[in-house]
């Protein structure tokens, strides 16, 4: 009997085929995807490029450069969508492969002291709620705002985030 393929490794296998504005950025470690929802404007997913279920089964120095790459993603969005507050999630319960959901909140957001789980599955089900759910900025712009923030990091001379 084989295990089912991961969905997440086959998508970081073909990176292109993605539709534009997906990929925000290619770490070392991981890649940053625009997660599908963008009410939660900026919200982003980090999947780590070693497939593993849990942060233990990465050895030390690939398991620090991940949880490193996410600071600067967080820090990314902070500096593009100036959230209220940053929700950082990492479950594996639906797909077993390591993944940061990394959620900005806004000081208006009517679900601000829920899960965001709660708002997607109310979304899911009635379709006034998924249309309240669209962002209106388009996916491209908010994966170039996100992107420009990651290219300051990373331009020479810039000093580098602390992610203590």
């Amino acid at each position: 009997m084989t295990a089912d393929p991961c969905p997440l490794c086959a998508k970081l296998a073909d990176l292109a085929a993605l539709p534009p504005g997906d990929v925000v950025w290619e770490f070392p470690h991981s890649v940053a995807l625009l997660g599908p929802w963008q009410f939660y404007k900026g919200y982003c997913v980090l999947v780590s490029r070693s497939h593993a279920t849990e942060l233990n089964h990465l050895v030390v120095s690939e398991r620090r450069g991940y949880l490193d790459e996410m600071c600067l993603l967080a820090w990314a969005i902070e500096k593009a969508v100036a959230p209220a507050k940053l929700n950082y999630e990492l479950l594996g319960n639906q797909v077993p492969h390591l993944h940061w959901h990394l959620f900005p909140r806004s000081a208006d957001d009517p679900n601000r002291l829920r899960p965001v789980w709660f708002a997607l599955d109310e979304a899911e089900r009635d379709p006034i709620s998924r249309r309240q759910m669209q962002s209106e900025a388009s996916r491209p712009d908010i994966a170039a705002a996100l992107r420009a923030q990651l290219v300051l990091q990373s331009a020479p001379g810039s000093a580098p985030v602390d992610p203590r």
